[in-house]
């Protein structure tokens, strides 16, 4: 198998009140694992097996659409699992606030755009924060499974956040109630992971 599911680096509970363990459980278990089994099934016997999931992304173009969905599918979720952490959230300090800061304002505005781009997303889809070609940081969003890295994306960059707004990531505690869901969010996010990501 090319592919593998990378464990959660917490307890499915341990995001809880904001985001609740079943979840996590299912989100994690059944969804990211499905795209992990279809992502290895739609490149088995191909050259994409050898090829990592950023590679695969960038040019994805190339490859069919079960490869994008399932592709997208496994590099969203990867990084969205690390990028929250329990006994997180609150305002980023350091180079993160400094970068936010000097792209956005303040970081209240910052939250304000990425609230925005999260609640406007119609259906199923991701918000971003990414660094864009000439390294500025940006605000975008993509449909289904897309992510800011692949050759097809509206607005291209190196994501250092996403989060998920399909509604499998908060229907069975936040219902249709999306904005509620990303303001529970923000109290989770990890920004020791966002730092590093920002290099």
């Amino acid at each position: 198998m090319a592919f593998t599911l990378p464990a959660l680096p917490y307890a499915f509970n341990a995001l809880e009140p904001h985001i609740d363990a079943r979840t996590m459980e299912i989100h994690h278990g059944k969804h990211h694992n499905g795209y992990v089994t279809n992502l290895n099934n739609a490149v088995a016997g191909t050259d994409a097996e050898k090829l990592s999931v950023e590679e695969i992304c960038k040019n994805i173009s190339k490859y069919p659409v079960a490869v994008r969905n399932n592709g997208g599918g496994h590099y969203n979720h990867t990084q969205f699992w690390t990028a929250m952490a329990p006994n997180a959230g609150g305002a980023p300090s350091g180079k993160v606030a400094d970068a936010i800061n000097s792209a956005f304002g303040s970081f209240d505005e910052f939250k304000t755009k990425f609230g925005a781009a999260a609640g406007s997303r119609f259906g199923s889809g991701w918000a971003w924060l990414i660094k864009d070609s000439s390294g500025k940081l940006a605000i975008t969003s993509t449909p289904n499974q897309d992510n800011p890295l692949m050759d097809v994306a509206e607005v291209k960059g190196t994501p250092i956040v996403g989060l998920d707004v399909w509604e499998h990531a908060y229907y069975l505690n936040y219902q249709n109630r999306r904005p509620d869901y990303v303001t529970a969010w923000w109290n989770v996010v990890n920004w020791n992971e966002i730092a590093k990501r920002m290099g």
